[in-house]
């Protein structure tokens, strides 16, 4: 969608009022008198054959009468007519519409969504409350207030929660850049939102309420770009089946499964909250907290009681309590009595008075051990409670560290509280009735600071010496895939091959046919063994039986072999028995056992899971009792994924088992994550158990499902995976080879170097400007790429030491409607001339035009004629622009 036409809902000059109406009662009767009352700067155009003005305003009996066009319009009547309404606006050139309209029914739905793609009209609707931007005087809603101005975005699929959130914001005084009712989303997504939101210079944070996602990879796209520089928080209704079904049902979406969605939000660098209390907090944080620079947390109170709760609250939540030095206890002892508790959280004792308050607080705001301060007040006869209040909002306003430390506040109680609370909302200080509810807002400020921090977290490659082989993978699965059926099940016999082609350990395993071959292998294999019966009509061999474990000889065999299949028989009598496996058992209880799988969820495609729930079999319970991740995994989002299943206790680490080696974890989950990027056949993987022994992972038993991979299959995975097709080896001038590929997160420590390598002239050139060297936040930006949304690639070779070092980098930012692309190249100095730019260059041209992008530009000094050459060889028009000192490239790609 071209985000231009986004304008016309936010800051459209005209605005057609379809169905407008002079019955309070009425839809069009609202939405004109909001328009109104908001003081709308410019044409109100009521559309009604019933009246011949609406609140005073001269209407026309159609939409041919209009005498402009409206750049948007309102639908206020009955859905029936939509389609009629639908086709007169586009006649007279409207392309932006709002559907209020209450009733929805699903097939006029579909019939009106299927018009507005056929005419080109774009739809915020259906059942939406509508649209409100107090930043242009636009309030075209059905809500029963305005909203103020403000630089927090709210977008909902949830009229109730809009109007909830509207009237529970104007009492605390907190304004809005946008506040956005998405209706059923059908047409306008969260993902074009977003994007539209990103580049709104109001906007500082946004806060989505959501029923359910349609197009899962254009929402994790579009929310990954606006997390690095702008905070997003997240309500997601259904945490339960029941619930999920009902968001559902409310949006005419699908539902996935709650911990997918978490495990989604996590990694696109968002916040999750879960509830309207904790919105509300997170709202009142968000307008009024600065950037958190640490997590250290002080408490001040003048009630010991009140101190303790916020401290239990903070360790449950893990939270980090501030430490006080020598030189900060001796400050506070120099203004606080010498019953002062002498430790965080500070007890200022009952009868502190506004200087007890304002002098602690400065010092606590002068110091270095800080990142931030809960100020807490228990009514008492001998503390001054408004007073109090006052004296720290003047110490805030006149601290030079007041845009460094974030303040909250905790007044407790009501009637004595109230005048005090209402003082700090005015003032902007963020305030809260009770210990947990402050204490809650502060951790919403911690986990957005982790989340971000995570997306900018480098991870550690992989060893180079684990080579895939990922031909010898592709061939086992074409091997076992069924044509006719179009599916496969690997038992762990059949899945080894293609799990060793990735390094992953597994058991010793053999497949006999009779028991006599049973004997002859055991004896090659050795005790103790698992002996599993083999039978095409069974999916899961402990469901009827079919495992018995610790066989530790051969008179043990002979029996197992006989009684496993009595037991099978009885189970499922018709069952086809086709013989054994056979696998070496290792010892227990001396090491971890984890449960591994690759599960697919409806909506954001497939998963990875891990758990120690070894029999759960649907996939509600299986993702219930596990830690989840979207792949692509790498080893830092391995790391974060099994320190987030400790931390919720999915994972239990007992004692008495040897210690595990997390990189050897780590290791094991970024191969199977590689494995699925490599091999899109496989559909559904269970590695159950794993057995992990300090440094040393054994995959016990494995089960596979393949699918014959369909045209376009990776576009399932709702994060763009590694684009290993775009590698390419090739040949310089100097008869060198270097491989051409796309930049991965593991890149930057040779990125930091290959950018500190450059001459003081190639950065010029580059950068237009004298720069030093890049933050690794900076770095991150630049080797961390959305594959959906930007391309980087670079130019690698083997050093002396057999490592890449990078020599070149190209790379292309797209606009969200893939209309433009602007590319930049360096090239190292001493490799310019050998080609290396002409290749890079049309490598990405080439690109480009695969994605469908319009026109790729470029700028470049006005000195760099190699580039505008080169540019110009390409088929670039190149324009020199004297006055700015710059040369502007730029190439159409689509004919």
């Amino acid at each position: 969608m071209s985000l231009q036409i986004l304008k016309h809902f936010f800051n459209p000059k005209s605005i057609a009022v379809i169905g407008a109406s002079v019955n309070p009662h009425r839809a069009g009767y609202l939405v004109m008198n909001n328009l109104l009352a908001e003081g709308f700067n410019g044409p109100i155009m009521p559309v009604t054959p019933k009246y011949v003005s609406v609140h005073g305003v001269l209407a026309y009996k159609n939409i041919d009468q209009l005498p402009i066009t409206p750049e948007l319009a309102v639908i206020c009547t009955n859905e029936f007519r939509i389609p009629e309404i639908l086709h007169a606006l586009v006649k007279k050139g409207c392309k932006a519409a709002i559907v209020v309209t209450t009733e929805n029914e699903p097939k006029i739905a579909s019939e009106i969504y299927a018009l507005a793609r056929q005419y080109n009209i774009r739809l915020l609707g259906m059942s939406s409350l509508g649209i409100i931007n107090p930043h242009t005087q636009l309030n075209a809603s059905l809500a029963h207030c305005g909203a103020l101005k403000g630089n927090i975005a709210f977008v909902s699929q949830s009229a109730a929660v809009c109007t909830t959130v509207l009237d529970w914001a104007n009492s605390k005084q907190i304004g809005f850049s946008a506040f956005v009712s998405l209706g059923d989303a059908q047409d306008i997504s969260f993902a074009e939102l977003l994007d539209y939101l990103a580049r709104d210079t109001k906007t500082k944070s946004v806060l989505l309420y959501v029923d359910s996602i349609s197009d899962a990879r254009a929402f994790l796209s579009a929310s990954r770009a606006i997390a690095q520089h702008k905070s997003v928080l997240v309500i997601k209704s259904g945490s339960s089946l029941i619930g999920a079904k009902a968001a559902a049902l409310h949006s005419n979406g699908r539902y996935g499964h709650d911990n997918v969605y978490d495990a989604a939000i996590k990694r696109a660098g968002m916040l999750r909250v879960h509830d309207l209390h904790e919105l509300f907090a997170a709202v009142e944080t968000l307008a009024y907290s600065n950037h958190l620079h640490g997590e250290r947390l002080a408490v001040i109170t003048n009630g010991g009681g009140l101190g303790i709760l916020a401290v239990d609250d903070l360790a449950a939540m893990g939270g980090r309590l501030a430490e006080l030095d020598v030189d900060l206890k001796t400050k506070l002892d120099s203004c606080l009595p010498s019953n002062w508790s002498h430790n965080n959280p500070i007890d200022m004792i009952g009868d502190a008075d506004p200087k007890r308050y304002a002098t602690a607080l400065g010092h606590l705001m002068d110091s270095s051990q800080v990142d931030a301060v809960l100020i807490m007040h228990s009514p008492s006869a001998l503390s001054d409670s408004e007073n109090s209040a006052q004296a720290i909002i003047d110490v805030i306003a006149k601290h030079p560290k007041r845009k460094q430390i974030n303040i909250l506040t905790n007044w407790t109680g009501e009637t004595a509280a109230k005048p005090a609370r209402a003082l700090f909302a005015q003032a902007k200080i963020p305030t809260f009735r009770t210990p947990k509810g402050a204490v809650t807002a502060f951790m919403h400020l911690v986990q957005y600071r982790r989340n971000k921090k995570l997306l900018m977290e480098t991870p550690a490659s992989i060893p180079d010496h684990l080579v895939y082989d990922i031909k010898a993978a592709a061939e086992c699965i074409r091997q076992n895939v069924n044509p006719q059926s179009l599916s496969a099940r690997l038992n762990t016999y059949q899945a080894k091959p293609i799990l060793e082609a990735y390094h992953l350990n597994t058991i010793e395993t053999v497949v006999v046919s009779c028991s006599e071959e049973a004997l002859h292998k055991a004896a090659v294999i050795g005790f103790p063994l698992a002996v599993k019966i083999n039978s095409p009509d069974i999916e899961y061999k402990s469901q009827v039986h079919g495992v018995m474990l610790n066989i530790n000889s051969r008179e043990a065999l002979k029996l197992a072999l006989t009684e496993i299949k009595q037991r099978v028989a009885a189970f499922l009598p018709d069952a086809r028995l086709t013989g054994f496996t056979l696998q070496k058992m290792l010892a227990s209880g001396l090491g971890l056992e984890l449960r591994v799988m690759i599960k697919q969820d409806p909506i954001f495609g497939p998963v990875i899971a891990v758990s120690q729930e070894s029999d759960a079999r649907d996939l509600q319970t299986t993702l219930e009792n596990a830690v989840v991740a979207l792949p692509p995994l790498n080893m830092a989002l391995a790391r974060y994924l099994m320190i987030q299943g400790i931390a919720d206790k999915k994972i239990k680490i007992k004692r008495g088992i040897q210690e595990f080696d997390m990189d050897a974890v780590c290791l094991m989950l970024t191969k199977i994550s590689q494995m699925l990027m490599d091999n899109p056949e496989i559909k559904d993987l269970d590695l159950n158990p794993v057995l992990v022994c300090a440094e040393q992972v054994t995959i016990l038993d494995s089960q596979m499902q393949l699918s014959l991979a369909p045209e376009g299959y990776l576009n399932q995975f709702a994060i763009s995976p590694y684009p290993k097709h775009l590698e390419e080896n090739i040949k310089l001038k100097n008869g060198q080879t270097v491989l051409i590929r796309p930049i991965t997160p593991e890149d930057e420590g040779r990125h930091q170097a290959f950018d500190a390598a450059l001459t003081e002239e190639d950065r010029y050139k580059r950068y237009f400007s004298q720069r030093g060297k890049m933050t690794h936040e900076e770095m991150a930006i630049l080797t961390q790429i959305d594959y959906e949304r930007e391309m980087a690639f670079i130019a690698v070779r083997l050093d002396k030491h057999k490592n890449q070092e990078t020599l070149a980098v190209i790379r292309a930012s797209i606009d969200p409607d893939n209309h433009d692309a602007e590319f930049a190249m360096i090239v190292r100095s001493d490799l310019q001339g050998l080609g290396l730019g002409n290749i890079l260059l049309n490598k990405l041209i080439n690109y480009q035009k695969t994605k469908g992008t319009t026109y790729l530009t470029g700028m470049t000094m006005i000195s760099n004629v190699g580039m505008a050459a080169l540019a110009k060889k390409l088929g670039f028009s190149v324009e020199r622009d004297i006055e700015e000192g710059v040369i502007n490239m730029s190439l159409a790609l689509q004919s």
